[in-house]
């Protein structure tokens, strides 16, 4: 595996010591749970109330909108979604201050950082945002 921290000593403690946490503290995967379906299921409530019909994939501490309305479930699938507009909602977000990655085809990971106040505001600006780059 090729990667800037790849093998590197420190950064193999740290992921030891994380899965040793992870592993004596399962409730964390729970609280994970909740948090990607508060958010995919509160960004999937917005797009109905503004009549979009965009594809939200979500895995547990993992999700992505795609900005298609067909199934995505492998690289073919994603890519027939408009990744121009997936770039103007980038943008809107970030100037909400919401830092998503860049790229359509990247996954976004959630923390338990992120608690019911964050999530909150991030569903503000994904609203906002979807007006923005939509023109409603």
């Amino acid at each position: 595996q090729a990667g800037t921290l790849s093998g590197n000593p420190i950064a193999m403690a740290a992921g030891l010591t994380m899965l040793t946490f992870l592993n004596n503290n399962p409730e964390v995967y729970s609280e994970l749970d909740h948090i990607g379906s508060k958010l995919t299921e509160g960004i999937k409530s917005i797009n109905n109330e503004l009549g979009l019909n965009y594809t939200v994939n979500n895995l547990g501490s993992m999700y992505s909108l795609f900005f298609t309305d067909q199934a995505v479930f492998d690289f073919d699938t994603a890519k027939k979604a408009d990744t121009a507009l997936f770039g103007k909602y980038f943008q809107a977000m970030l100037k909400r201050g919401v830092y998503l990655a860049p790229s359509q085809f990247e996954s976004l990971f959630l923390s338990t950082a992120l608690k019911d106040e964050l999530i909150d505001q991030i569903l503000v600006a994904h609203k906002e945002a979807m007006v923005e780059i939509m023109g409603l």
